[in-house]
């Protein structure tokens, strides 16, 4: 693969790692992004994830296209989209030499690539240690310092608590009643009320708890075990958020942005 700037390699396609993508893509950096097999990003209309599904998702003015090889993704580049790929243990790494790897798979747990994957490594969220593990991480949790990068230390431990909404926190959550096969009966965007079913997983039915918006769904057929967090319902009742990259994800990309560019080696890379 060629490329006039060098590719940053981000590790996820969620909606979290989709607007580091974005901020970054937009700043005139190259960017290839890896996926596992059956990726299981729930914001599914802002998570280039969808692509492994769709072949194409377009999120916002970003096109990400899912390529089997790196010339597939180097032509991706060519044409201004970013390129996708099926790759859950980032080996094309070795060939593509990136200048930089993200990791925004969000696994809350150490990773199993350190700071020799990349010149610059930068890892989202908690179960990274910046100066152990990579170079940089980027605070996720929402607060003061949402989006800041930290040279040293690890970012602010999952709380598991999801953030409130009008009122309603952990009701947000669309989480699976049991193993199985995820069966989705909702359109994303779609308004849905109170009681209303949403989902459904071998029959167990998912209902909502309140009026809102179906921000996000896993995708359909997807294997899920009980519990796992499934989908998200927003009470603000805007269906045209459901396909804008949220503030939180454009907070952190500022912040991958801004652990990037402080290299002064990279700060000539970028496109025109």
């Amino acid at each position: 693969m060629k490329s006039k700037t060098g590719v940053v390699l981000i590790r996820g396609g969620g909606d979290l790692a989709t607007g580091v993508a974005a901020r970054l893509f937009r700043c005139g950096f190259d960017v290839l992004v890896t996926e596992i097999e059956a990726p299981r990003a729930v914001r599914r209309l802002v998570s280039l994830a969808e692509a492994v599904y769709s072949k194409e998702i377009l999120v916002e003015d970003i096109r990400g296209r899912l390529v089997k090889t790196l010339n597939e993704a180097s032509r991706a580049l060519d044409d201004r989209s970013i390129p996708v790929m099926v790759d859950p243990y980032a080996e094309c790494r070795h060939a593509l030499q990136p200048v930089a790897l993200v990791d925004g798979r969000m696994m809350k747990a150490s990773p199993e690539l350190g700071m020799d994957a990349a010149p610059v490594v930068v890892g989202l969220g908690p179960g990274f240690t910046a100066g152990v593990d990579c170079h940089a991480v980027i605070e996720t949790h929402r607060g003061h310092r949402m989006g800041r990068v930290l040279w040293r230390g690890r970012a602010e431990e999952d709380t598991a608590q999801p953030e409130a909404v009008r009122g309603f926190d952990r009701e947000r959550v669309l989480r699976a009643p049991r193993d199985g096969k995820l069966r989705g009966l909702r359109p994303l965007g779609e308004i849905v009320y109170e009681g209303g079913l949403i989902a459904e997983v071998e029959g167990s039915s998912m209902l909502a708890a309140f009026d809102g918006v179906l921000r996000g769904l896993a995708h359909d057929g997807l294997l899920v075990v009980m519990g796992e967090k499934v989908g998200d319902l927003d009470p603000r009742m805007d269906p045209a958020s459901c396909r804008e990259i949220s503030d939180k994800s454009l907070a952190v990309g500022g912040g991958v942005l801004e652990a990037l560019l402080t290299q002064p080696n990279l700060r000539g890379l970028l496109r025109p």
